[in-house]
């Protein structure tokens, strides 16, 4: 014989599961120190300066 499922408990267990996959989405995106934020920002520009700096090209775009 099936079992017996009661369709609210198994809705509010879905979103509840739906709200936490949410919120563990939201601490790794917004979950960080403003001294993390600033580092990783910092590094990215490091990066795109480097990356700027190994060009070939003229650095106003002109490419002759």
């Amino acid at each position: 014989m099936a079992e017996i499922v009661n369709l609210r408990r198994a809705r509010k267990a879905r979103d509840r599961a739906a709200a936490e996959a949410q919120a563990a989405e939201n601490r790794i995106a917004f979950g960080r120190t403003k001294a993390e934020r600033k580092l990783t920002e910092a590094e990215a520009k490091l990066e795109a300066a480097r990356l700027d700096g190994h060009r070939l090209g003229r650095p106003d775009g002109d490419e002759a």
